[in-house]
């Protein structure tokens, strides 16, 4: 797997960069984790940012991905390169990793989320609904045995539908669940070609004109669940507000729905901890808000942004800083 990884160059083309570059609010000699480094696109230019006195924190689950963004940083001339601590493992185990590289706090977090363009892009890891491959969908394969081939081929209907609809909001969960289960009683589901077959089959043709491919909110939704994508991140975020320093910034950008409500939702709740009755003229309760909204609306990518990198179209970016 790893040849093929190698077999491309990872590259990686950081969304709304300026943006993030800004809102980091990074100063000289900081500490910056991301918590998503993939190629270190945005990294390598928040590392210049906090310079040789720095600490630069990245965190990846793919052994590749870490290789690729270590030579990319080390690469730095030294008045640029802060120390780099890069860490394999998850962001939900975010505790856990902060504590192995001893920083007493953090001055500003990215969560760049979603998978990344390699991974889309490699057939046998079967994130793709475009290219052939065994349904895989494991970000992490040393860590996480169950596979999108296991779910499609034993969770009952409902199961199925309730994680189609609730992962993707697929109009057609119902009708997909009913046409896999009939297909897999022939012969297991074992290939993404044959998945997409199915759901092709599922969907009536007039649906399939519009909204893009017919097997992109499935295959979203099948890689959520074996993820556990969304409590995920809810653990990574809330360690994210645990490590922050003082004025600290979380720095976080979304691409999907379900997300982007998670963060807000998270932000929310630290922004407002009041428990207090509305109609109260003061509040009583004690709990001080632990965040402020740096940004009360998601900021987007431009059209130009868009038309050079249209992986970036739904990219939504939301900022909060500790107070």
């Amino acid at each position: 797997m790893a040849s093929e990884y190698r077999q491309q160059e990872f590259q990686h083309t950081p969304v709304l960069l300026a943006e993030c570059l800004e809102q980091s609010n990074l100063k000289p000699q900081q500490t910056f984790v991301d918590a998503t480094l993939g190629g270190a696109g945005h990294s390598l230019e928040m590392a210049k940012l906090i310079g040789p006195g720095g600490t630069l924190i990245g965190i990846d689950q793919d052994e590749v991905a870490l290789a690729a963004a270590r030579s990319r940083l080390e690469s730095l001339p030294d008045g640029q390169r802060p120390n780099l601590e890069l860490l394999r493992g998850n962001f939900g185990d975010m505790d856990d990793l902060l504590v192995s590289a001893e920083v007493p706090g953090v001055d500003a977090f990215l969560f760049d989320l979603g998978v990344s363009s390699v991974q889309i892009d490699t057939p046998s890891r079967g994130f793709s609904f475009k290219e052939n491959g065994p349904l895989d969908m494991r970000m992490d394969p040393g860590k996480t045995t169950l596979t999108a081939a296991e779910i499609v081929n034993t969770y009952n209907a409902a199961d199925l539908t309730r994680i189609i609809r609730a992962y993707s909001d697929e109009k057609w969960a119902s009708r997909i669940a009913d046409f896999i289960v009939r297909s897999r009683a022939n012969g297991r589901i074992e290939t993404s070609e044959q998945l997409v077959d199915v759901i092709k089959a599922a969907i009536p043709a007039s649906a399939r004109r519009a909204g893009g491919h017919p097997a992109k909110r499935t295959f979203q939704a099948l890689r959520i669940e074996v993820n556990s994508e969304l409590d995920v991140l809810r653990r990574g975020l809330d360690a994210a507000v645990r490590w922050l320093n003082p004025g600290g910034r979380l720095v976080v950008i979304s691409y999907h729905s379900l997300e982007d409500r998670i963060v807000k939702e998270t932000f929310n709740a630290y922004a407002n901890r009041c428990t207090c009755p509305p109609d109260l003229p003061v509040c009583v309760c004690g709990k001080e808000p632990i965040l402020d909204l740096v940004t009360r609306k998601p900021l987007l990518p431009t059209a130009g942004e868009i038309e050079r990198n249209p992986r970036a179209r739904s990219a939504k970016l939301r900022i909060a800083r500790k107070r």
